[in-house]
């Protein structure tokens, strides 16, 4: 791995952290890029904070080193129409990332699987993977796993990881629920409702939303719940950006103030929103503004947290809800840069884990047995089998068969001996 960047500190940073080899320069220089082995490179990500910068790089690489794939950070809206045709024409980019456009995704999920913190999709929404905080009032509090199945109305439930106390445990069948455990579960797309019903997590549609910052991101997703017909009110504190904002929204209704201001919350009748999404480019202001929305009595908050240190504090002040630009981009690039025939990653908890969803070849060792016989890591759990169509949760003596497609739970340690599998059987791809 080689890192090139302007910033000297920044690569300091990397130096002190990391195994890799980096480049005081611009990454669209072609001298810094061959210098940096581009003719070599298998992949080269352009994901720096200029979307031009990110182009011309990929430009030039495209010209020195054609079979390199390319995969660039793309944020501007104004390129949103030409993904398609950076990708068939020159810089021929592989694969375009706009954290922004995944972020509203995810707050999209957010809003429609009531009660999840963390939500995944494989198998092109064949399988849900789901993150629930056990509320003190759930019935399941208590209850083994072996026996999970029986208190949700005999539907098959595989719990691929328990976070207690902000610890990743990977759980057994004797193990026990307890309150205030984030419990993350793989399910058939199906099957899902009734899951979270039995985990007390209704499915409550959303009515009206509060926007606090009216940055791209912000207007991304106010135009979102437009085309929803959400009643949608927009907090923003730069009255030109305010005039830009309310020129580019029909029904929004757009406010200047301040998010994290008391008073303004409760004219606006905060308590009567299903979800408040605190957006600003400033993390502090999204927390207190999220913290105040739930103590006036809004039903549910998003927050947008980028640094990644933050994170393990969110549960613990009352904020599990989080989207994370920084995230979204390094899970459209995780499958990019998994060894072996892996088709998408999504990382879990910042970086404690990763699900991964992958091929299994004929070729493969892991075809043929029983999974209890196959040596897997302790930190990592087969959670579900694709095949023809049809969701498995599997059991110790499920066998993969050629073609199917497996979703793989892992712990961060993990990663590698996964890799490894998937690699080594794999690679005949």
């Amino acid at each position: 791995m080689v890192v090139i960047d302007k910033n000297p500190e920044a690569l300091q940073r990397v130096s002190d952290n990391i195994d890799a080899q980096v480049i005081n320069d611009s990454g669209s220089s072609p001298v810094a890029l061959t210098e940096a082995g581009i003719k070599q490179a298998e992949i080269l990500l352009a994901v720096t904070d200029s979307d031009e910068t990110n182009l011309v790089a990929c430009l030039v690489a495209n010209i020195i080193s054609p079979t390199t794939k390319k995969l660039a950070r793309i944020r501007s809206a104004d390129f949103d129409t030409f993904h398609d045709t950076f990708s068939e024409y020159a810089p021929h980019i592989d694969t375009i990332i706009n954290p922004e456009i995944e972020v509203v995704k995810t707050i999209d999920k957010f809003m429609s699987v009531s009660g999840a913190i963390d939500f995944g999709e494989f198998a092109d929404g064949l399988v849900k993977l789901v993150g629930i905080r056990l509320d003190k009032k759930t019935d399941l509090t208590g209850t083994r796993l072996s026996d999970l199945p029986v208190k949700i109305g005999g539907q098959k439930l595989l719990v691929a990881s328990i976070i207690r106390d902000e610890k990743m445990i990977i759980p057994r069948g004797t193990d026990k629920l307890m309150v205030n455990d984030i419990v993350y579960f793989a399910s058939d797309q199906h099957k899902l409702p009734k899951i979270l019903a039995a985990f007390d997590k209704q499915a409550d549609p959303v009515k009206r939303a509060l926007i606090i910052g009216g940055g791209r991101i912000g207007l991304r997703l106010a135009r979102m719940l437009d085309e929803k017909s959400i009643y949608t009110k927009l907090i923003e504190k730069d009255p030109n950006r305010c005039a830009k904002l309310a020129e580019r929204l029909n029904k929004v209704v757009v406010l200047h103030g301040d998010g994290s201001d008391q008073d303004l919350l409760n004219e606006e009748n905060i308590r009567d929103m299903d979800v408040v999404i605190t957006l600003t480019n400033d993390e502090e202001t999204n927390i207190l503004a999220s913290l105040l929305a739930k103590r006036f009595g809004a039903k549910k908050t998003i927050t947008r947290i980028s640094k990644f240190s933050y994170l393990p504090l969110m549960s613990t002040i009352g904020l599990d809800q989080i989207v994370s630009p920084r995230l979204s981009s390094i899970n459209t690039i995780l499958h990019h840069v998994r060894k072996g025939k892996v088709l998408s990653a999504i990382s879990i908890k910042g970086d404690q884990a990763e699900v991964l969803e992958a091929v299994a070849l004929e070729t493969s060792d892991i075809v043929g047995k029983p999974l209890k016989k196959i040596s897997f890591p302790k930190g990592a759990l087969v959670t579900s089998i694709i095949r023809n169509g049809e969701v498995i949760i599997p059991a110790g003596e499920s066998v993969i068969e050629p073609n199917d497609k497996i979703i793989i739970f892992a712990k961060r340690q993990d990663i590698s001996k996964i890799e490894k599998i998937l690699a080594v059987k794999l690679e005949f791809f």
